[in-house]
C-alpha cells in the first residue's frame, strides 16, 4: 500500500482515523484531533496502518445532511439575505 500525504488511515488494530502529513520510506507522519480537541503528531510504521473506510453519508447525528434553498436565501429582519450583510462589511 502506497501511503501520501492527505490520505485517512487507521491502526490495524482499530482506533480513530488519522491523517497522514508525511510519509519518509516506511515511516508515516500522522496528525489527528484527540477527545478534547488537542492536536497531535506521530511517526508510526506504515505496517501499522490501514486506508480508513470513510462514510460520508451521515453526519455525526446520523442525519443526512442536507442543504435546502430556503438555507441558502435566508433573509434578516431588514430584508438583506447574508451574502449582501457579509459583501457590505467587507467593503
Amino acid at each position: 500500500m502506497k501511503l501520501k500525504a492527505g490520505d485517512v488511515v487507521v491502526l490495524k488494530s482499530g482506533g480513530q482515523a488519522l491523517t497522514v502529513a508525511d510519509v519518509i520510506d516506511e515511516t508515516v507522519e500522522c496528525i489527528w484531533i484527540g477527545e478534547e480537541g488537542d492536536l497531535f503528531r506521530e511517526k508510526l510504521p506504515a505496517a501499522v496502518l490501514e486506508l480508513a473506510h470513510i462514510d460520508l453519508s451521515d453526519d455525526e447525528d446520523g442525519h443526512e445532511a442536507e442543504e435546502t434553498e430556503d438555507d441558502e436565501d435566508e433573509e434578516d429582519e431588514d430584508g438583506e439575505d447574508h451574502q449582501t450583510r457579509k459583501a457590505a462589511e467587507l467593503a
